[in-house]
């Protein structure tokens, strides 16, 4: 399978303000390289707001712990000799990523140069547990992780989540999840940071960080298996809210929608009456066969997507509203199998919704269809890694031979590291 690339992943690169200490200052400039931003020691004073001796300084130290290697040159302004180009090292250590849905997970070990150095998918039920689920993941990253130390793992779920303790919190369609430790048994398997993310917000910042800076503040609206949203602000992030539940739009109740009761307990939940779940009930069929009848035109299938899409359509509408979005992305399994729902939510979005709010609005499908929560988890990671609580801990790792691999019992391959960064995969019904 020949792989689709996309564009690289902008990484965010914090200014300096004041007097950094070292590992602030370890942090920005390996962030500023790995953005793109500043690639010389020319460049990295300017856009770090350092003199040119702390540079030289933090360079010197980052190409020693083997965060960054040089890269050939680069010219210069005037006369002076070509600048050393600075890059991210490949040989850095590897950060591991799995994106869960209700039905499948992806999974990818890339480089802290956004190579995949590996990829596969597995299926899964979430509703089989923790300790099922989570022992399927571990089975697939040993047959995909190459030698050298892993970094990070960033693992997102399909549901809502306390990233500061670790845990699912209440997740409606994943019983046994509730409070389970998911951090802690990761750190302990792979002795390393792990981030714990909602899945809808992996793939927002996915979209996000591979799109130019003016295209957020970007909301991400996921019609699968469930429905949820995720909020990228102005400045590139992720927005949590107080307690992380920002975007858990699946239970708002919609105006008109049938007093259908749904899995946390309410009646008319925008979950309950449009997800891919509700309308496969309605057709009376299950997820997989629905999306194959969207897929062939299946006259009574259309027709309740085209109804959903009304409803999503207000929600998104009232959305629009409260954020006021550069971009709203539409993803998610229903949304891959037809444009009927993306055609109906923008119709009615832009018939609800006032002239200031969507005249510069761009209302579309996803970018990176279902590559989007692996994009966004590669962001988390590499962001961990080159923060100030991280690299100054990084030391160089054997050097490894940059293999791709897959998972034997389920052999799809990204390519060689060379020829992409990420890549598409056919879409699944997570």
């Amino acid at each position: 399978m020949m792989p689709l690339p996309i564009p690289p992943l902008r990484l965010a690169a914090p200014p300096l303000s004041g007097r950094a200490d070292a590992a602030t200052t370890l942090s920005a400039v390996a962030r500023l390289v790995a953005s793109g931003t500043a690639v010389s020691k020319a460049e990295l004073g300017p856009a770090a707001g350092l003199a040119r001796t702390t540079v030289s300084g933090a360079v010197d130290e980052l190409l020693a712990r083997g965060v960054l290697r040089l890269n050939g040159t680069r010219p210069t302004p005037g006369r002076g000799r070509p600048a050393d180009r600075l890059e991210l090292s490949p040989d850095s250590g590897v950060v591991l990523l799995a994106d869960v849905g209700a039905h499948g997970a992806h999974l990818a070990v890339v480089d802290l140069s956004q190579r995949v150095l590996g990829h596969t998918h597995v299926l899964v039920d979430v509703r089989d547990g923790p300790e099922t689920v989570l022992d399927l993941i571990e089975t697939a990253f040993d047959a995909l992780l190459p030698d050298g130390a892993v970094r990070a793992v960033v693992i997102g779920l399909p549901g809502p989540v306390d990233g500061q303790l670790g845990q699912p919190v209440r997740p409606p369609i994943m019983p046994g999840w509730h409070a389970y430790p998911v951090v802690e048994r990761l750190r302990r398997r792979h002795g390393c940071p792990v981030v714990l993310e909602n899945d809808v917000n992996l793939r927002a910042l996915g979209e996000a960080r591979a799109l130019p800076p003016d295209q957020s503040p970007l909301l991400f609206v996921k019609v699968g298996t469930g429905i949820g949203g995720g909020l990228i602000t102005q400045d590139g992030a992720l927005h949590h809210g107080a307690d992380g539940a920002a975007g858990d739009i699946g239970h708002i109740r919609v105006r008109g929608a049938p007093d259908v009761v749904c899995v946390c307990g309410n009646v008319g939940c925008i979950e309950a009456v449009a997800s891919a779940h509700a309308i496969a009930r309605r057709r009376g069929v299950d997820v997989t066969d629905l999306r194959a009848l969207i897929a062939h035109g299946d006259t009574e299938a259309l027709a309740l997507v085209r109804e959903a899409a009304g409803l999503v359509g207000e929600v998104v509408a009232t959305l629009v509203h409260f954020a006021n979005p550069a971009r709203v992305t539409i993803g998610g399994s229903v949304t891959a199998a037809s444009d009927e729902l993306l055609a109906g939510v923008r119709s009615v979005v832009y018939q609800r919704a006032l002239p200031l709010a969507t005249r510069n609005l761009v209302l579309t499908g996803s970018t990176l269809g279902e590559y989007a929560g692996l994009a966004g988890a590669a962001v988390l990671g590499i962001e961990q890694v080159l923060s100030p609580a991280v690299v100054p801990t990084l030391n160089p790792t054997p050097r490894r031979a940059h293999t791709v691999k897959s998972c034997r019992a389920c052999p799809r391959r990204i390519g060689p590291p060379g020829t992409s960064r990420l890549a598409q995969v056919p879409p699944t019904g997570s």
